[in-house]
């Protein structure tokens, strides 16, 4: 092979080179039997408040075990007790995980989201980045305080004060702070390449 040739093998190899980086995952999963000790005890409370094994975005957290188990204890109530109940607690997560484009994290929940009563042509306006039609009073609500929360990184006076009337103070801490958890759970699935399981559809990126 002459120098030439072997040039041209070398100079498709460097163009590949991101590609090949942007795919691998980083913060590989710790498997069980290589666990430490601040690890197995993470994992062991764990199981007993989710009664399932470490799990998609806790896996690489588990690199920072603490983290892990802080973040998962946030999660048990925001995801399961808040005040706004369960089914605008998943659209504030369909839209943060939209806005993240977190693929992972908009996987897992929409189907969940469906189920919870999340109308499907709003879940599906959500992941195209359109304002739903057809919502309820209180969709539009929760749609408008987290969107423009996550947009804008702040929320207008009258987006507030209609959330407050019907949510209350509780309600407006509890919508924020769904938005900060998944943003969160986004930021670090997004960081690791946590990959989508089967061949669920990715989201397409928002324009920055």
């Amino acid at each position: 092979m002459d120098r030439f040739a072997v040039a041209a093998i070398l100079a498709t190899v460097l163009a590949a080179a991101p590609t090949l980086a942007l795919a691998q995952q980083r913060l590989p999963t710790v498997p069980p039997e290589h666990y430490d000790d601040e690890q197995k005890k993470a994992a062991e409370e764990f199981l007993a408040a989710r009664k399932a094994p470490v799990f998609g975005p806790f896996e690489p957290m588990m690199h920072s075990p603490q983290v892990m188990n802080l973040a998962r204890a946030t999660g048990d109530y925001l995801r399961y007790h808040s005040s706004i109940g369960n089914t605008l607690s998943e659209l504030v997560i369909l839209i943060t995980a939209r806005e993240w484009s977190q693929d992972f994290e908009w996987s897992v929940h929409y189907p969940i989201a469906l189920k919870a009563g999340i109308a499907r042509d709003t879940a599906d306006a959500v992941a195209d980045g359109r304002r739903p039609a057809g919502m309820s009073t209180d969709e539009e609500i929760v749609y408008d305080f987290a969107t423009e929360l996550l947009k804008t990184k702040r929320v207008s006076d009258p987006t507030y004060a209609r959330a407050e009337r019907r949510f209350g103070n509780k309600g407006i801490v509890d919508i924020t702070g769904i938005c900060g958890y998944y943003s969160f759970l986004a930021m670090q699935l997004n960081v690791a390449r946590y990959p989508v399981a089967g061949d669920a559809p990715g989201l397409s990126r928002f324009p920055n």
